[in-house]
């Protein structure tokens, strides 16, 4: 019968038991890389966007997050709303959030 199949042997010595201060060392390796590759990166994103919305004013150019460039001809602070003229007689009233970047002066000219 022990042609083909080795016979089993009880291991002697039973594993030893390690682990707790590895994992905790790997799990703390594991928490620096997630802060500074994902939520450092995105915090600093967020922080800077709130930046743009606070500094909007009359005035600006301004690109949509849906690629619409028009001047900003109102902004309403309690409600987060802004009214931009797309063209001459077109006016569309977008959300603050909506706002992708703040372009230079005579960029809708220059189209």
């Amino acid at each position: 019968m022990s042609l083909f199949i080795s016979n089993a042997h009880a291991a002697a010595a039973p594993a030893p038991a390690g682990g707790g201060f590895e994992m905790m060392i790997m799990l703390a390796v594991f928490g620096l890389v997630f802060y500074f590759m994902i939520y450092r990166p995105q915090a600093k994103r967020v922080k800077e966007h709130k930046g743009l919305m606070s500094s909007l004013a009359k005035g600006d150019e301004v690109l949509t997050q849906g690629g619409i460039v028009g001047k900003i001809v109102k902004v309403s602070d309690e409600k987060d709303f802004i009214v931009v003229s797309i063209s001459e007689g077109t006016e569309v009233t977008v959300q603050k959030g909506a706002i992708s970047a703040v372009l230079p002066k005579g960029t809708m000219k220059s189209l």
